[in-house]
């Protein structure tokens, strides 16, 4: 089994940055694909971003580009998010997740993903 844990959720003003972590934890073993996902209430879960082992190969949602950059470190077992110039649109919970079925070729389908955290909650007020 494998636990993520994200923090870094919280309240901040549009035009703002947060930077959001995910530790990850036990059978972490091998390669793997992680990746940043966020929900509204109501609506599906949708991918963020989604970065490879090596950390090359990255993947955003369109409307987060330029603005989002996601980042690992393997030695730790860490990946992050840094936001910047957030919007209120960006509100919802974030969740972190882990794919094993990869290393590359990162995923931008929730249903790809093995593992998930609890989930942490960005506000962004206008």
């Amino acid at each position: 089994q494998v636990q993520l844990v994200e923090a870094g959720g919280g309240l901040g003003q549009a035009g703002g940055s947060r930077r959001l972590s995910c530790a990850a934890s036990g059978r972490t073993t091998g390669s793997y694909v992680l990746g940043w996902f966020r929900q509204v209430s109501g609506q599906e879960r949708g991918v963020v971003a989604a970065i490879d082992w090596t950390g090359r190969t990255t993947s955003y949602r369109e409307a987060v580009k330029g603005r989002f950059t996601i980042s690992r470190n393997n030695a730790n077992n860490t990946v992050y998010l840094q936001m910047n110039s957030l919007k209120p649109e960006a509100t919802a919970v974030y969740y972190c997740a882990a794919d094993f079925s990869r290393s590359t070729l990162v995923s931008t389908r929730p249903k790809e993903y093995d593992y998930w955290g609890q989930g942490t909650q960005v506000t962004v007020s206008s």
